[in-house]
């Protein structure tokens, strides 16, 4: 047990690096998906190639490979980021193409008398989006989005590989130094309780949107 106490701030400190990485994945991510998922909507055949090679690549090739091209790679024709924009911009290209491809499903899952009830109001394209497509989009894909944010969770642990300080290097560095397996034991209950806030926030998200049904 002293052990546990011993090494438990090394472990904090890596997953406050884990869970910074985790939200501002989160936060640029979904967005972006949107935007993307709103732009394959729009008849411009060239836009349309464009997202779509964008999304063949990220989702048809390995996060790990991602992350070391960025960090790795780019340095050779100038491009230098630090371990942790490295990590955080490769996240969320990746993410953000999975978010646009569930975001384009639920625009494509609402009726086209939405869209004509919203011109015959006289609704702006952003008032439509906002008021009426939107929200309806939201409640039908709410189920895969925190699906994949449970899997970015755990995909966070990938950072290890660019030298980043989280969870997994420091719980790998105690578990080294020390010739225990209690660190990476400790770190995996670490995971569950973060998985753990995930599902209780993506209850209650989907419950407040229940009004939907």
């Amino acid at each position: 047990m002293n052990y546990i106490f011993e090494v438990l701030p090394s472990l904090l400190n890596g997953a406050l690096v884990t869970l910074q990485v985790f939200v501002l994945v989160l936060v640029l991510s979904i967005p972006l998906g949107i935007v993307i998922s709103f732009l394959m909507q729009v008849h411009f055949k060239l836009l349309h190639w464009l997202i779509n090679i964008y999304i063949w690549i990220m989702r048809g090739t390995p996060l790990l490979l991602q992350l070391i091209f960025i960090y790795y790679v780019l340095p050779s024709i100038g491009v230098r980021l630090d371990r942790l924009p490295a990590a955080i911009i490769a996240f969320t290209l990746n993410y953000a193409a999975y978010f646009a491809e569930i975001f384009r499903g639920g625009i494509l899952s609402i009726p086209a008398g939405q869209y004509e009830a919203a011109k015959v109001l006289k609704f702006t394209p952003f008032q439509t989006i906002r008021f009426i497509i939107l929200p309806q989009v939201v409640k039908v894909v709410l189920p895969s989005v925190f699906n994949e944010v449970m899997t970015l969770v755990k995909d966070t642990s990938l950072v290890y590989a660019l030298g980043v300080s989280d969870l997994i290097l420091a719980s790998r560095t105690a578990a080294n130094r020390d010739a225990s397996l209690a660190p990476m034991f400790i770190a995996g209950a670490i995971y569950l309780v973060l998985i753990g806030l995930v599902t209780i926030v993506s209850k209650q998200v989907e419950k407040r949107y229940s009004y939907y049904k």
